[in-house]
Formats: structure tokens, sequence, C-alpha cells
């Protein structure tokens, strides 16, 4: 699938949330979003990013963005990650792929040499209007959210 690029339409999406809601980002018209794709809650890179948004979160709030992150992990994994690391930000569930697809976050990746299919883990604002104000691909975890929050602020 192609990349998305700033000023494109977000697509739309319906997921479950790790606290039982169920999530559409038509619902969040009116907000900024900061959607973040990680790919497997309680590994040591997910963590780093999942604990830099925690750690921002008063700031995202003060700057009007929600903070949301995505992956194909159950809901009680995402339960439990978000407890162990007391994230106050919703997870999302999205275990056949299809809105990490949409995003064209869900690539075919190496380890070892072996290839498969995963998450690349990739972060989107979206407008209050529902377009794409960033869409960056192949972030990495370290000061991830501080860069994230640069952009917002900047908005």
């Amino acid at each position: 699938m192609a990349r998305l690029a700033p000023g494109a339409p977000a697509p739309d999406f319906r997921l479950e949330a790790d606290d039982g809601s169920t999530v559409a980002l038509r619902d969040l018209r009116g907000e900024r979003v900061v959607l973040y794709f990680y790919p497997k809650d309680d590994t040591s890179g997910c963590t780093t990013q999942a604990c830099g948004f925690r750690d921002h979160a008063a700031d995202f709030d003060s700057a009007g963005a929600r903070v949301i992150g995505v992956s194909p992990d159950s809901l009680a994994s995402h339960t439990k990650f978000r407890t162990k690391h007391g994230l106050a930000f919703t997870l999302l569930s999205d275990p056949d792929h299809t809105v990490a697809e949409a995003y064209g976050v869900w690539v075919e990746k190496s380890m070892y040499g072996r290839k498969y299919m995963g998450i690349e883990r990739s972060t989107f604002v979206i407008g209050p209007d529902g377009t794409l104000e960033q869409a960056l691909y192949r972030v990495k975890p370290v000061g991830h959210a501080e860069s994230i929050l640069g952009l917002v602020v900047g908005q």
C-alpha cells in the first residue's frame, strides 16, 4: 500500500480499546489525535515509546492532543501493558491489522534472515478536521514523544 501524506484524509477506523470501549476516528472530529502504531506490548522499544508518551501526557493534554496507541495485541495484553507502565492513554487492538494496512504500516519485515509481516513503528498526527497533519514512518522509540510534541505544539 502507498504511504499516506500530510493533507490526505485520515483513514477512518473503529477498534476496541483496552478500557472496554470502542473508538471510531469519526467520533474524534474536533480533536487533534496522535495515532501511533507499535509492534508489540511490553517489548523494550515499545515500552520506551509508550513511556515517553506517558511522561508527556500533561503536555499533550495542554496542546489539545489525544494520544492513542495501536498494535495487533489483544485487549488483555493491552490492559496488562497499560497497568504495568501506568499509561494514561488509550490502546487499541487491531488483531487482523486492517487499520495498520489502511495506514500503510503493515509491512514485510526481516529479522535474522527470516521474513514476516508486522507493524512498522509509525505515527500520524490527525487534525480536528480529520486530515493528516503529519505522517511519520519508521520512527525510533527514543525521544519520539518529544519530537511529536514539538510538532503538535507548532501546529
